[in-house]
């Protein structure tokens, strides 16, 4: 049974009583029952089963003295502030609820939620920027517009490309950042985070950890001081929501929330009530779409059609594949499973990452990293599998049999 450890930071920050509620239960609990009953403790205590959602942007306030000292406070520290909230750009209890809820599961002592992954991103490098510490040591492949970001320079930033093993000659006295992506995207590539962790020395260590999740993986766990998703993934797990996460310590969570309430980033009331509700789901969903595609990559494998699949040694629900034949011919031919780029939804999606995800990035990098113009990345849902298989059968087709033969 998977447990997660609770930090000490159980509150969703802008309700005292569920701080106070949360502090009294302190023993560990299973993975599976985190997801469900995490930023919801409070909730029977009101008199509630589900979630409010709150879509106020501005709340009333009679004390303005006090509210000075509460604004004091936040400008200095990033803290929440105490008591009930203020403003919209400084915190909702809605999506307050959603990052308590995802520290639990990533067992960070905080979380702070962005419009979207590359907003949580560009947080964390305007937040070391802000202290002068501009360089990002960084690891190919990455998703392809964190890749861009990077190495654009369009917040300053200066990057120096290595693999695992050179992070640490990679180092320099201005590094603010290393950032991976484990399993990567598109190749779902993996590192030892617990060896890049100790690479890094003093210098934070942030982990995408959108295709693993908490379910498969726990950055914090091996050394990572940041732990960022696309939560549109499967955090949201249902193709309407757009979002991004970080999980860290209340000291880096303090400057992510000065950030957002100066760039106005911030996630929208609803969308954190659909990743809390997500969120719910999340075992079930992976487990199961693992499942699948470890059963889809197995017969991929197989498949004189297929030069190559890559799946991750700790499973999960994203598979990659290299054809034969032209892998434009597979986008156009399936017919259950949706040509879109995103992933990690309860349907399955394919795409040409050359093509659309990572068109954005350098040819030459591209290729290097992994990513040829043959590669397909799949993400598995919670469809049949024969059915999945059936559809791929078909749009893989009888060309890409004969090229496999040289035909």
């Amino acid at each position: 049974m998977e447990t997660v450890s609770r930090g000490a930071y159980d509150g969703v920050g802008t309700h005292d009583d569920v701080r106070s509620h949360d502090a009294v239960r302190t023993a560990s609990r299973a993975l599976a029952t985190e997801a469900v009953h995490a930023g919801r403790d409070d909730l029977a205590g009101q008199g509630l089963h589900a979630p409010p959602i709150d879509l106020s942007t501005t709340y009333p306030s009679y004390d303005s003295r006090g509210e000075a000292a509460r604004i004091d406070a936040f400008a200095t520290t990033g803290a929440e502030p105490d008591g009930p909230p203020v403003y919209g750009r400084l915190g909702n209890p809605t999506v307050a609820r959603f990052e308590a809820a995802l520290a639990r599961l990533e067992g960070t002592e905080a979380a702070v939620a962005f419009a979207s992954g590359m907003a949580a991103l560009s947080a964390v490098l305007l937040a070391r920027a802000s202290t002068g510490l501009r360089h990002v040591v960084a690891v190919r492949p990455l998703y392809g517009c964190s890749d861009h970001l990077l190495t654009a320079g369009l917040l300053g930033s200066e990057v120096t490309w290595t693999d695992p093993a050179g992070i640490a000659d990679a180092l320099r006295p201005d590094t603010g950042l290393v950032l991976v992506e484990s399993p990567a995207n598109p190749t779902l590539a993996e590192i030892d985070l617990r060896a890049v962790a100790h690479a890094c020395g003093s210098v934070p260590l942030l982990v995408d950890n959108t295709f693993a999740t908490p379910v498969l993986q726990r950055p914090a766990e091996q050394g990572a001081r940041l732990v960022l998703h696309s939560a549109t993934k499967y955090l949201g797990g249902h193709g309407d929501v757009l979002a991004g996460v970080v999980a860290c310590d209340e000291e880096f969570a303090g400057r992510l929330r000065q950030v957002r309430f100066a760039t106005g980033g911030v996630l929208h009331p609803l969308a954190g009530y659909l990743l809390l509700r997500g969120l719910s789901t999340l075992p079930v969903r992976v487990r199961a779409a693992s499942a699948n595609a470890a059963e889809l990559a197995r017969r991929l494998a197989a498949d004189p059609r297929v030069a190559r699949v890559h799946y991750p040694s700790i499973g999960g629900a994203m598979v990659s594949f290299e054809v034969h034949g032209d892998p434009h011919e597979i986008i156009a031919g399936v017919r259950l499973i949706t040509p879109a780029v995103s992933l990690g939804s309860v349907d399955t999606l394919i795409q040409h990452p050359a093509s659309i995800s990572h068109r954005i990035v350098d040819a030459d990098d591209r290729r290097e990293a992994g990513v040829s113009d043959r590669l397909l990345r799949l993400s598995v849902g919670l469809e049949d599998v024969d059915d999945l298989w059936a559809d791929l059968d078909g749009a893989l087709g009888e060309r890409s049999a004969l090229a496999a033969l040289g035909a």
